[in-house]
């Protein structure tokens, strides 16, 4: 799928605030031209991460509103790809929550629910090329930026771009930090076991870092990415359900979103009917099922 930019280049490196003006005209300008064969939903992916670390969430939120009403035209069209369509959604319900408009965020993930379940009956209504995995895991990596905080420091890569955009420097310190997450995560397993109060919280914020960043590596790597991190999207999940019996105040919400996580996951390796029952499971733990 082709990508395009007002600037025909990388976010990073410009000043946040110019990176999130950048598009606005340009967006303008194109939008009724319609997405371009999904160019267009990857630049504005870009410059809703932009807006957002730029901290205009209103504007994020008006833009991802934009992208998502655009895949809804796309795949009820056949010309988009149902997948696609879907972690938009699961993302700007995320982006919803976050800024403290519950109410939206559960009326956007009852329309994920039901893409999800038509997923899960029929799978895709026509075959696509495998552009919705990469999607998935810049999706993925903008939804984890709430579990990154202060994990590690140096160039960031661009919120909302695919592993190919990012400078070598960047790329290189997010993937190699894979090793010191994975042992700071060992390390405190142990701990967590004996004083869950202290430790175990942050035990399931650091082995989520460790996964999205574990995903996006083995997704940009293709090779049988999803034998790879499976098992660490299965760990997050076991770690969230210890931590919601220990403290279901903390512990609840944080389990919804690890079984978001891996219902994409699972949506990513074209499994349905698992991304279903994930799905379910963390609207019940969100009080939105039925």
């Amino acid at each position: 799928m082709a990508r395009s930019s007002p600037s025909g280049g990388q976010v990073e490196g410009e000043p946040r605030v110019e990176a999130a003006d950048a598009p606005t005209e340009w967006v303008a300008a194109i939008l009724p031209d319609g997405p371009g064969g999904g160019a267009l939903a990857w630049s504005l992916l870009e410059w809703i991460a932009a807006l957002d670390d730029a901290g205009r969430s209103g504007e994020a939120l008006a833009m991802f509103e934009t992208l998502v009403s655009m895949q809804a035209v796309e795949a009820a069209n056949d010309r988009g790809p149902m997948a696609c369509h879907l972690y938009s959604l699961i993302g700007y319900a995320q982006m919803l929550d976050t800024c403290g408009r519950g109410e939206q965020a559960a009326a956007v993930r009852q329309d994920a629910l039901a893409l999800l379940t038509e997923l899960a009956a029929t799978g895709e209504r026509k075959a696509w090329s495998g552009y919705q995995a990469s999607y998935w895991a810049v999706l993925l990596s903008f939804s984890g930026a709430d579990s990154e905080r202060s994990t590690s420091g140096g160039p960031r890569p661009p919120s909302g771009a695919t592993p190919m955009q990012w400078s070598p420097d960047a790329k290189r310190l997010y993937f190699e930090s894979r090793i010191a997450l994975r042992e700071g995560a060992e390390t405190l397993a142990p701990r967590a076991a004996e004083d869950p109060d202290q430790h175990l919280a942050e035990l399931v914020r650091l082995h989520r870092v460790l996964t999205v960043r574990s995903a996006v590596h083995r997704e940009h790597r293709t090779h049988m990415f999803a034998d790879r991190v499976r098992s660490l999207f299965d760990d997050g999940v076991r770690l969230a359900r210890r931590l919601s019996r220990h403290h279901p105040a903390d512990g609840t919400p944080a389990l919804a979103k690890i079984l978001m996580d891996r219902s994409t996951f699972h949506t990513a390796t074209r499994e349905f009917g698992p991304a279903l029952d994930d799905f379910c499971q963390a609207l019940s733990y969100l009080g939105e099922a039925g």
